[in-house]
């Protein structure tokens, strides 16, 4: 068994992927960001079919155990396709800009969060669309979708922001632990393990509850699109909050201590 890097060299590798993100043509991050937004969603409709499935023999409880875990399997797809969600741009191109210091650095930054935001949602919002066509997804998990998107949307403003710091904590500690491994072999237990924290949960990823409050709000669930605009702003901010603050800036500073 190997030796896990220190963290100075995490830092380095992160640093080095970042630079290859922050370098990619605008069509590279938009394709990249639309695929991750069409991958997440199949986890999102394997959480719905295990869900169902289970809880129907076994209980809600289980049910929504073995639906966190088959929503793991889509996390394991980001990151084996290296398809990249919003999120996981808040670790590895963050420390490009915070060791560059230079205005055209955090420009490229800006655009790499707002292309990939954006596709991540169009990529989605497309595979949501054909999904909710009639019979293309068994019924009962129709009905776990709708229950876990009315859950979603019925949670106070307090804590939807909670939810989603600590969804944008998680998803960039994933982003961090990726670059502590050396196989794609030990990358997929580290993903899955962190995709399903993140739907057993549930914790407000902006990209994955949009989604999944689109799902019910299509379905025709009791939500409405003021439901889906403000999780999409408490969810942004707590992501950003969690994933910066709590994460990327801390490692920073533990690796400049160290220096």
């Amino acid at each position: 068994m190997g030796v896990a890097p220190d963290p100075r060299e995490i830092y380095d590798r992160a640093e080095a992927e970042g630079r290859r993100r922050l370098g990619m043509s605008l069509l590279e991050q938009t394709t990249t960001g639309f695929i991750a937004g069409i991958t997440i969603v199949f986890g999102i409709v394997a959480l719905g079919i295990v869900t169902a499935e289970v809880q129907s023999s076994a209980g809600a409880g289980i049910g929504r155990v073995a639906g966190a875990l088959a929503f793991g399997i889509g996390v394991v797809f980001l990151v084996v396709g290296r398809a990249e969600l919003f999120t996981e741009n808040l670790f590895d191109p963050v420390t490009v800009a915070i060791d560059d210091r230079r205005g055209r650095t955090w420009g490229l930054l800006l655009r790499l969060w707002s292309v990939t935001f954006v596709a991540n949602l169009v990529g989605g919002m497309v595979l949501v669309a054909l999904l909710v066509t009639d019979g293309a997804l068994p019924s009962a998990s129709i009905e776990a979708l709708t229950v876990i998107a009315e859950e979603i949307a019925g949670k106070t403003w307090s804590a939807t922001l909670v939810r989603a710091v600590l969804a944008g904590a998680l998803i960039t500690l994933l982003s961090y632990m990726l670059k502590a491994t050396n196989t794609v072999a030990a990358r997929i237990p580290v993903a899955f393990m962190v995709g399903f924290f993140l739907a057993l949960g549930p914790f407000d990823h902006v990209i994955v509850s949009v989604l999944h409050l689109l799902f019910g709000l299509w379905f025709d669930g009791p939500i409405g699109y003021t439901d889906v605009a403000r999780n999409l702003a408490l969810s942004t901010v707590g992501n950003l909050l969690g994933g910066l603050l709590l994460i990327t800036f801390t490692h920073s500073a533990q690796v400049r201590g160290a220096s």
